[in-house]
């Protein structure tokens, strides 16, 4: 079904999108109680990309140790594979499109397991940097295609709504279940030990997928757009890269910062406006016409942009301020995973009950109540508050998310359903990094003031310690007696002031995607053309599937 529409829209009259019949051995004869199997199959898929984002953090410090990697040489080790995947979703997402998505999601697993092995085995910085770089490309020909196989597997809207609720609670899962499982396999392995777990568990999924998944591919009119896709690669890359240079710390208008953001940005606007020409698009620029689509691109935008750069502010306080180690720390964060969870399992029931529009601004609105709670914090530990708050903003967010992915997923047409999941991803990655950026603009502008002019302390030394929270820590150890204890408490309570400055930024862009979100349809509805691509649908993957 291509979903929801709002009053006075026109139903587009296109044709019916063409999916290739499932062929015996390879995915075919699917009755409807296969289709659970099969997302069962995407979800562990999704799980392993998810997992390996978040696996490496805890085995920083025992790989610089054996690889001694210089500083930004650590750098592109950490940055290498959440680059390449977010470049290049728009290239494997189309490309699936046209060649198959299964098949592309097998080559996914092939080469996502070959890089594990290099990675893992890696004896200098720059291999290991470039097997992160190729699991990227990995988790860039994974991620799009479960969701556009859910697309297809899933014609029914109220169906496809749960099963997404689930594929994005394994997603939460495996980021928050990676520094675990990372931290265990460090204590009693070795730092490779992280990306070796991926081998076995490759080896096992890939035959199922290979027999269970169908294959299916979008309208195949026309060649594919290599220089296209391309440019978006690059495009995206740019802009990523000059966000996450600034979020980093580097000024605007410095070299690493411009260069990157305008060549992308050109190469962006290029790739528009060669799409809009072309009559046979990698991605059909009209889908952004629908109000529906392009609000929905818009809530991921806004919902990441204002929260992953907090929640990385919020892990310094738990550990720099309250003093907890990492594990307390991600016990702590728990409850945030299983509220999200929880969101995932129930955002069918929400989404039919509330309708897309009042989903989404229910979920910004929570989400925003739950951030300002959080300005009650301070210096001294209130886990009541901080377990409260973090339960009722993982539940927002992810009611927000899924409402968001849900109705651009479903407004998209079944052909244009690789590149349409492959802009929901691009769009998450993009609203992380900006808001990694923007939030830590604010965080280091509330929080740096508070460290300078303090008496006895060198001004260099208060530069230093204006850099960071850790980084005062360390000068106050060095200056040590009265004056470095100025220098400790005043820090502290200079990062909570900004933290609060923070958290104030990020509920004000949380309202302005519930605003934004009105634009949303109100009900959940399924006009003609998608009753009739649901039944063909039907006929592909449901009980009349024969070989």
């Amino acid at each position: 079904m291509t979903g929801t529409t709002t009053a006075g829209t026109p139903t587009p009259t296109a044709a019916v999108p063409q999916a290739r019949s499932p062929q015996p051995g390879t995915g075919g004869d699917l009755g409807p109680a296969n289709r659970w199997t099969i997302l069962a199959v995407l979800c562990v898929s999704l799980l392993l990309v998810a997992l390996d984002a978040t696996v490496l953090h805890v085995a920083i410090p025992s790989l610089t140790a054996d690889l001694r990697p210089g500083a930004i040489e650590l750098l592109w080790i950490v940055d290498a594979y959440p680059l390449a995947a977010a470049s290049l979703l728009i290239l494997f997402g189309t490309l699936g499109d046209r060649v198959g998505r299964r098949r592309v999601l097998l080559l996914g697993y092939g080469l996502f397991a070959a890089a594990s092995a290099v990675a893992a085995l890696a004896t200098t910085p720059a291999v290991l940097i470039m097997a992160r770089a190729l699991l990227g490309v990995g988790g860039a020909m994974i991620m799009p295609a479960t969701l556009s196989i859910l697309r297809q597997v899933f014609p029914d809207r109220k169906e496809r709504a749960l099963a997404i609720g689930l594929w994005s609670a394994l997603a939460a899962v495996g980021a928050a279940v990676g520094p675990v499982l990372g931290g265990f396999l460090v204590e009693r392995f070795w730092w490779g030990s992280v990306f070796l777990i991926n081998i076995p568990l490759m080896a096992v999924i890939w035959p199922i997928a290979r027999r269970l998944l169908p294959e299916s591919t979008g309208e195949r009119d026309g060649p594919w757009d290599v220089l296209g896709a391309g440019m978006a690669a690059l495009g995206i890359l740019g802009v990523i890269l000059g966000v996450k240079r600034l979020g980093g710390g580097a000024v605007p208008y410095q070299p690493v910062v411009v260069v990157p953001l305008a060549v992308g940005a050109v190469l962006l606007w290029l790739f528009v406006r060669r799409q809009r020409r072309m009559r046979h698009p990698l991605v059909d620029m009209g889908m952004f016409a629908r109000p529906a689509f392009s609000t929905s691109v818009g809530c991921i935008v806004l919902a990441m942009l204002a929260l992953v750069g907090l929640e990385l502010i919020a892990v310094q306080y738990l550990q720099l301020v309250l003093g907890l180690e990492p594990m307390e720390t991600g016990l702590r964060l728990l409850p945030l995973t299983f509220a999200a969870m929880a969101a995932g399992l129930a955002g069918s029931r929400i989404l039919h009950r509330l309708g897309p529009r009042m989903m989404v601004c229910l979920g910004f609105a929570l989400t925003a109540f739950a951030v300002l709670a959080l300005t009650a914090m301070g210096q001294h530990d209130r886990p009541w508050l901080l377990t409260a708050g973090f339960v009722t903003l993982g539940f927002g967010l992810e009611t927000t998310l899924f409402g968001a992915y849900e109705s651009m997923l479903s407004e998209a047409p079944a052909a244009q359903a690789g590149g349409a999941a492959a802009i929901g991803e691009t769009s998450y990655q993009l609203g992380a990094g900006m808001g990694i950026a923007l939030l830590g603009s604010v965080m280091n502008a509330g929080y740096a003031p508070g460290v300078s002019g303090i008496p006895g302390v060198p001004a260099a030394a208060g530069a230093e310690a204006g850099h960071s929270l850790g980084e005062a820590y360390e000068v106050a150890d060095r200056i040590g007696g009265a004056t470095g204890e100025a220098l400790r408490t005043a820090a502290r309570g200079s990062f909570v002031h900004g933290l609060h400055l923070t958290l104030v930024t990020s509920a004000a862009l949380l309202l302005l995607g519930a605003i934004a979100a009105l634009r949303l349809p109100r009900t959940v509805e399924a006009p003609a053309r998608a009753q009739s691509e649901g039944a063909d649908l039907e006929g592909l993957y449901g009980e009349r599937t024969r070989p």
